[in-house]
């Protein structure tokens, strides 16, 4: 028995080595289902091409959410607490929705402007939620160029035209389509470029039109089990979202000492989080997707937590480096050099930009030490990225260019072939569209010389495909924005809005062009034609850009002492980090901040660049050599590198909390309970993340927005408590303070 166990362990594991490994997956002949292991237990390998999707209640339910999700989005988005719309969230309601309409409707034919059409052409298909659900998915994000027009109003006091700001946001979110384009036929059709985020959507999706279940043999239907976690999530929710805050983040070893300030920084949730337990769905999900991110994956994102959160940074802060044990050991404050916040506005003149002199006198700009770090764990991550992929997929790459896009093709491929494709020209005028607005925005409103968007557009450009393969096989997204602000922050020193307005062109149109090659993807899954999907998100996009704009003023105009602490509860956080960047990579410049002008010690971490472009080489070269060395060929430095990209703001108890989670979905659960992970892994993921949503909005919209709140208890502390430790919702205060040696 031991001995056929073992040969069932090796079987295994050759076909797991057979579907993850990219080399073998271009040369996979055709068959009746995909490739990957994945995709066949989520995604239908049938389809029916009969099935409505342009339809009058799509188009009506996919605007009116549109228009809904980008005003309550933005609204919530100057909060001090954020709340976001997402798309498990519209695909609930939408489902009944359409088949109420699908009801009340009258079926006969309309005739407008020549087209004819029925208002209801039968019941409610599941091609019309997907698209609806998409339209609705791209505004679950607010418009990044909103922050632009909000700081150059609030902070540097220039206030240009509603016109102005609504171009400006209008291209920077609309030029990435584009651009997606040109990179669709490398990670849309594809089998192997999986997108693992699609697959939670594919599945809710599927669940929700299963009407029964043919094959349950006894087990829980798929649209029962999803009703059952997500009321579930839906009631535990009031715990740590209003009654018991303290039990989504439990710093228990602090508890032995809290007024320990090295215990504290080590194992509080605002420091370190090392022992600290998560029972927040919210907290432990967001930054790594535990259900939805490939174990492999996870483990290059737990080596490069562990690395820099748990070894570089205690032994940076505790031997302090850079002075930082003046400052929080985590945290995305600005100081001066004792301890004290840095007041920008000491440094810069009227017109916003930097005074040298005022600087001089000021002194100069300090961060902690796990931030700095952090920027140059950034910049490895970059070249990382390019190299990593030239090694690993650029053979693949290269076949793909050449090859004729019918090659190689599974099962979904072959089926949209029922449906005509975009045509390249549509892309082509869309791109020659925007740019053209973007050169008109961007010189007659000033916002950058003509010369620095064609620099924004070419890094966009460059970094889209290799972001875009490191996203669809492994669901991490290495971000542009710390490179766009250090190529800008050179050519164009002292220059605030110069440097976020080519930080949006360059990140953003890099961002949204991934954005529409994920959705088609999911169309690609879902046999949504490509050409109702190119429309459908292309005008939904445009709308919410304009409701997007349009509240941000509302609320500017309408609401006394926005983005600050005085204008509680807009108090604009997300507006006042992305101003922070402004600051540090804008108006006083990475030479003065990572370089070596007025005194700038941070320098050593772009060093970074040249780490991550050798890491690849290294250890692909010892794959090469030592091929019987499994290990080596999952190690995969662009993950690993942005493991910790995202905090700050996300905490490092968010992550050892959230990569627990996925050992138990993602490699025990998948491995020692296989029936079960197939049904229903990423179906709970979409369950636990729609209660959360549902929750969250009854919470604020029941109580918060009435200025409402649960008394006060142990779980639920006072923050006005005169005892530190006592109103700290982790009991454990000194988490988030400077080191002061006092122990």
């Amino acid at each position: 028995m031991k001995e056929e166990a073992i040969i069932d362990e090796k079987l295994q594991y050759e076909e797991e080595k057979r579907h993850d490994d990219l080399e073998h997956q271009v040369a996979l002949d055709e068959e009746d289902d995909s490739p990957i292991e994945e995709v066949r237990v989520t995604v239908s390998n049938t389809d029916d091409p009969q099935q409505p999707y342009n339809t009058f209640r799509m188009w009506f339910l996919g605007l009116l959410f549109t228009a809904i999700i980008s005003f309550v989005n933005q609204f919530f988005y100057l909060r001090q607490t954020t709340i976001s719309l997402n798309y498990a969230i519209v695909a609930l309601i939408a489902l009944p929705c359409g088949h109420f309409l699908a009801r009340v409707l009258p079926t006969r034919e309309v005739d407008l402007f020549g087209f004819k059409f029925s208002l209801n052409p039968g019941p409610f298909s599941i091609k019309e939620h997907v698209l609806i659900g998409t339209m609705a998915a791209c505004n679950t994000s607010t418009a990044y160029a909103v922050d632009i027009v909000l700081i150059q109003r609030l902070y540097y006091h220039e206030e240009k035209s509603f016109v102005a700001g609504l171009l400006l946001v209008l291209t920077t979110q609309i030029a990435g389509f584009s651009m997606a384009g040109a990179i669709r036929r490398f990670l849309v059709r594809p089998a192997h470029m999986v997108w693992p985020s699609t697959l939670v959507t594919a599945s809710l999706f599927r669940s929700l039109h299963a009407e029964a279940d043919q094959d349950n043999h006894g087990r829980m239907s798929r649209m029962k089990y999803f009703a059952i976690v997500c009321g579930g999530s839906f009631v535990y929710y009031w715990l740590p979202g209003l009654i018991f805050p303290t039990i989504g983040f439990i710093s228990w070893m602090c508890w032995i000492n809290p007024d320990n300030i090295i215990l504290a920084q080590l194992t509080g949730s605002n420091g370190l989080g090392i022992g600290t337990i998560a029972l927040d769905w919210s907290a432990l999900s967001y930054y790594v997707g535990p259900l939805v991110t490939p174990w492999f994956a996870q483990v290059n994102i737990l080596v490069g937590f562990v690395l820099v959160t748990y070894i570089m940074v205690p032994w940076a802060y505790y031997t302090n480096l850079w002075d930082s044990q003046n400052y929080p050991i985590i945290t995305a404050t600005l100081f001066k050099e004792n301890g004290s916040e840095y007041n920008v506005t000491e440094v810069l003149d009227k017109s916003g930009v930097l005074d040298e002199t005022l600087y001089t006198n000021y002194g100069p700009l300090r961060m902690d030490s796990f931030f700095s770090l952090t920027y140059g764990v950034g910049f490895a991550g970059l070249t990382a990225t390019l190299v990593h992929v030239a090694l690993y997929n650029g053979r693949e790459i290269i076949t793909r260019w050449k090859s004729a896009r019918d090659e190689n093709e599974d099962i979904h491929s072959r089926l949209m072939r029922a449906y005509p494709e975009v045509p390249d020209w549509w892309y082509g005028l869309l791109f020659v569209i925007t740019f053209g607005l973007s050169i008109v925005t961007v010189e007659v409103w000033h916002y950058m010389p003509w010369w620095a968007l064609f620099l924004a557009f070419a890094l966009a450009a460059i970094f889209v495909l290799p972001v875009g393969i490191v996203q669809a096989i492994t669901n991490q997204q290495p971000g542009l924005n710390v490179i766009t602000e250090y190529v800008i922050g050179y050519l164009l020193p002292g220059h605030a809005i110069s440097n976020v307005t080519f930080k949006t062109y360059g990140y953003i149109v890099n961002l949204q062009a991934l954005n529409f090659v994920s959705d088609l993807k999911l169309g690609h899954y879902m046999k949504i034609p490509p050409r109702i999907m190119f429309m459908a998100q292309l005008i939904s996009a445009i709308i919410s850009c304009i409701i997007n704009l349009g509240t941000a003023t509302w609320l500017v105009n309408t609401r006394p002492n926005v983005c600050t602490r005085a204008g509680y509860p807009f108090t604009c956080r997300n507006t006042n980090t992305f101003y922070s960047a402004s600051v540090i990579w804008g108006a006083i410049g990475p030479a003065r901040v990572f370089g070596n002008k007025d005194n700038a010690i941070y320098s050593p971490v772009q060093w970074g660049f040249l780490a991550g472009a050798l890491l690849p080489v290294i250890f692909w070269y010892a794959s090469k050599r030592f091929p019987n060395i499994g290990w080596l060929k999952s190690v995969h430095w662009p993950v690993l590198l942005a493991a910790t990209s995202n905090m700050p703001p996300a905490l490092p108890y968010m992550y050892s909390n959230g990569l627990f989670v996925g050992f138990i979905f993602a490699f025990l659960l998948r491995r020692y309970r296989y029936d079960w992970w197939s049904r229903y892994n990423y179906l709970t993921s979409a369950a636990l993340d729609a209660g959360v949503a549902v929750a969250g909005l009854m919470i604020f919209f029941a109580v918060q927005s009435w200025d409402g709140a649960f008394p006060f208890w142990w779980g639920n502390p006072d923050d006005t408590n005169p005892d530190a430790n006592a109103g700290a919702l982790d009991h454990c205060a000194l988490g988030g303070a400077p080191y002061t040696g006092n122990n």
